[in-house]
């Protein structure tokens, strides 16, 4: 507790051999957020300047790869100055906007998961009526909704957590998330794991129900179509379902290790932490980049561009 200026610091306790490897960490950080920040930015504008990606699925796709590069925003800038600094250290302020930043990108990942799969349900399922029911209106409200509501959700977290003392000034972790619960004296976590509970549920749980529910209907209707129809479905959907998996993965470790306390051991923990921010962000580009056959081409047709004016 800094006492002159009233502010809390809190210790970051969940780096390992930082003084031994900081440069290595450092060095390995800064190339993958620089290939984050290339990927998905090259695709986003891709998609923002061809007319003909200027389709619903298209859209959320970017609005996907834009929080990507928030996602990878909230964490990155500051894990690569604690790796070069020779104290870990923020503010309980910063902390708790970096916590409450973190899984609002992550709730708004779920949510526009889940407007990706409906759109994908009215395409197979009601082609007819696509265009009536994905206007323009519909996608907006989709995007809005899906980074507003895990936002609007999270802010009494901000509130509650100043009724409680701060016991505790070392965070077992690299950056701020669930754990963050740990450093506050509460005599019973019922309450704040049933709020917990409660996030999880409206943010992760109910939009993977839904986001299952939709392509277990889109694969029961492509089977009794034709065999065109089963190709389009695998095509635009297996990227989707890739994504969700993979998402949903390394989110279940985060509620996992830090709501259930598991004693993990410190490199492990520090290991899993880091793929945690290190895979999605550069997975999503790819899959969409590698998997979705007109931003593919697009992308082909850039490259191969840029290498003839090169030539």
């Amino acid at each position: 507790m800094d006492d002159d200026l009233n502010v809390t610091i809190i210790t970051f306790g969940g780096h390992v051999e930082l003084h031994k490897y900081r440069y290595l960490y450092f060095t390995i950080m800064f190339v993958v957020y620089v290939l984050i920040i290339c990927s998905n930015s090259t695709i986003l504008s891709l998609i923002w300047v061809q007319k003909s990606l200027h389709e619903p699925m298209y859209i959320f796709i970017g609005a996907l790869l834009f929080n990507s590069l928030l996602f990878s925003t909230c964490i990155y800038p500051k894990l690569l100055i604690d790796f070069l600094s020779e104290k870990q250290i923020t503010s309980l302020s910063l902390c708790n906007l970096q916590s409450f930043t973190y899984y609002s990108l992550c709730g708004a990942e779920f949510l526009l998961l889940s407007a990706m799969a409906y759109d994908r349900y009215v395409s197979i399922c009601k082609p007819l009526q696509y265009e009536v029911i994905m206007r323009t209106k519909t996608v907006v409200v989709l995007l809005i909704l899906a980074w507003i509501l895990p936002a609007c959700q999270l802010v009494p977290s901000l509130f509650i957590s100043k009724n409680y003392k701060v016991c505790h000034l070392t965070l077992n972790g690299i950056f701020c998330n669930n754990s963050i619960s740990q450093l506050f004296c509460m005599t019973s976590r019922a309450s704040y794991i049933t709020y917990g509970a409660f996030i999880a549920l409206n943010t992760v749980f109910l939009p993977m129900i839904f986001i299952l529910f939709t392509y277990i209907k889109i694969l029961i209707i492509s089977f009794r179509s034709s065999a065109r129809m089963r190709k389009k479905a695998a095509k635009t959907c297996s990227p989707h379902l890739l994504v969700m998996i993979s998402f949903s993965c390394l989110c279940s470790y985060d509620i996992v290790i830090a709501r259930l306390k598991i004693d993990l051991d410190r490199t492990a923990r520090f290991i899993m932490t880091l793929q945690v921010v290190l895979y999605h962000p550069l997975f999503n580009p790819i899959i969409y980049g590698l998997k979705i056959e007109k931003i593919y081409r697009h992308l082909r047709k850039m490259f191969s561009y840029d290498k003839c004016l090169c030539v």
